[in-house]
């Protein structure tokens, strides 16, 4: 079984939760935490084969939440010694205190069963901060040379990589120690011809895996690079000299690779409960899925089953436990097209009652960074494939006039996740079941409530790919947060489709 590594436990973890968390109790603190964190955070870039940019940041230090007569406090800095956890517990009680005059709500916060002495870590082959720089140079050197000798003008590789390891503690006894680890390689062609330019960049998504996911097998769940890379070039010539899309209304068959970013931005930032009362509204908006809608708002068809999971192998956002210590967990959002659940942490749960069972949190408060407080952050939020659905062949094979849209690219969403357009890496006419080349310049408009009403047929297993992003913005100050979304391909009827070369005016 694999462990939270050495040099992380061997730090004083205990004796400095016992500083902080009995200090808290003595001046009166009614919930006290600590965290003590440290986020690794590496990379390398290369242009036409060529290294312009690494690095290897390291975030680390602790933290101290309290909850005195109602009121947050908290308090945070670098070093992990146990005078400087005692006297993190002091300012935050007083930053409460002080806070006390100016907060209009108390806090209470969901209970949780006590979790003593947990380990868990993510899975993956090979750590890939074991692995030399010069050895993910090398490979994607070798990968841009390719590329650059099949015909395309440039190249653009990147990898990045991310350990997190986590200590957490409470004065319920809940103590957790936590490791995951997570990769994203990516790789973009540049073509410039006499019609123009154009890009495309490759699909493999950022993962929850290790190294193996560039040069390991196919049961270790490396992405098939040698067939992605080997066709990028011709796609993108026969991107560049597509035709300009027609304007109008179109059935869509969506792929994976495209679909994920659709769900993160309309569904699962919409059902995040602090959103959708208002809490968080500076940051990208609050939501039009509001509460009082719960059980009863069709949020699309009853083909329509989605999941927020914290639990699933390889996830971005999968961890053991939360950073309020609570324990990972899967549950309905939307089901059969019906809105039936939210994203909830401890305080969430408990104002009104939610959660299964009511009242306890689904595990989604997660900070960034030692030095900030947790926010309600987002689950795995997943697409359920359909058991008796489609394959590709077979969603497409229903459609005959449409568009076939594949990989991620824009997206603008309006502040309450209502109104929206999204952009992609290829678009492939359909025509009469089959499909009849590129088409570009192609963007697809809706609002969520249309779109996933709109939604005919959902491709089975065999479509469901685990797509995301490392990214995800939000808060203030701004937190980002890594977060996957599963879904297979699926077929969504009488789309607007706008030509984005016409909307520009060009």
């Amino acid at each position: 079984m694999r462990r939270v590594d050495e040099d992380f436990r061997s730090l004083p973890l205990a004796t400095v939760a016992d500083a902080a968390l009995s200090r808290a109790r003595e001046l009166g603190a009614e919930h006290a935490d600590l965290r003590v964190e440290r986020v690794r955070d590496s990379g390398v870039d290369l242009r036409d084969g060529r290294l312009t940019s690494s690095g290897d940041d390291v975030d680390s230090g602790l933290a101290v939440r309290v909850v005195v007569d109602g009121t947050w406090g908290f308090a945070a800095a670098t070093a992990v010694t146990t005078d400087q956890a005692a006297a993190l517990a002091e300012q935050a009680v007083e930053l409460a205190r002080v806070s006390r005059a100016l907060s209009t709500e108390r806090v209470e916060l969901a209970d949780e069963p006590v979790h003593a002495g947990r380990e868990w870590v993510s899975e993956y082959v090979t750590d890939p901060f074991a692995v030399p720089d010069a050895e993910k140079a090398a490979l994607l050197e070798a990968w841009s040379r390719q590329l650059l000798a099949a015909g395309v003008s440039h190249v653009d590789a990147s990898f990045r990589a991310v350990k997190e390891q986590k200590y957490y503690a409470d004065l319920a006894g809940t103590s957790t120690t936590q490791q995951r680890v997570r990769v994203h390689p990516e790789l973009t062609v540049v073509l410039v011809g006499d019609d123009g330019m154009e890009t495309m960049r490759t699909l493999a998504p950022p993962v929850g895996r290790g190294w193996e996911f560039l040069v390991g097998t196919t049961e270790q769940g490396a992405w098939d690079w040698a067939a992605e890379l080997a066709e990028l070039p011709d796609l993108v010539r026969e991107k560049l000299a597509a035709p300009s899309v027609e304007p109008g209304r179109y059935d869509l068959v969506i792929d994976p690779s495209n679909l994920w970013l659709t769900i993160h931005e309309s569904v699962g930032h919409a059902t995040e409960l602090d959103r959708a009362l208002g809490y968080e509204a500076a940051y990208a908006g609050t939501s039009f899925a509001t509460l009082d809608q719960l059980g009863s708002l069709r949020y699309g068809s009853e083909l329509m089953h989605v999941t927020g999971d914290r639990t699933v192998e390889h996830g971005l956002a999968t961890v053991g436990y939360d950073d309020e210590g609570v324990q990972a967990q899967a549950w309905d959002i939307v089901r059969d097209g019906v809105l039936v659940g939210y994203q909830l942490d401890r305080r969430m749960a408990a104002m009104h009652r939610l959660g299964d069972p009511p009242g306890r949190s689904n595990g989604c408060a997660f900070a960034d960074s030692p030095q900030h407080v947790p926010l309600q952050r987002m689950a795995n939020v997943s697409l359920q494939p359909a058991a008796d659905g489609p394959d590709l062949a077979g969603l497409i094979a229903g459609v005959d006039r449409g568009i076939y849209v594949v990989g991620d690219r824009s997206w603008s969403i309006d502040m309450q996740r209502y109104n929206f357009q999204f952009t992609g890496q290829r678009f492939y006419r359909i025509v009469g079941g089959r499909l009849a080349g590129q088409v570009k310049d192609v963007a697809y408009q809706a609002t969520t409530t249309d779109f996933w009403r709109s939604m005919s047929a959902v491709g089975d297993a065999s479509t469901y790919v685990l797509g995301g992003a490392f990214n995800c913005g939000k808060g203030q100050p701004g937190q980002v947060a890594a977060v996957s979304h599963g879904c297979p391909a699926a077929r969504f009827d009488d789309v607007r489709i706008l030509n984005t070369v016409q909307e520009a005016g060009q």
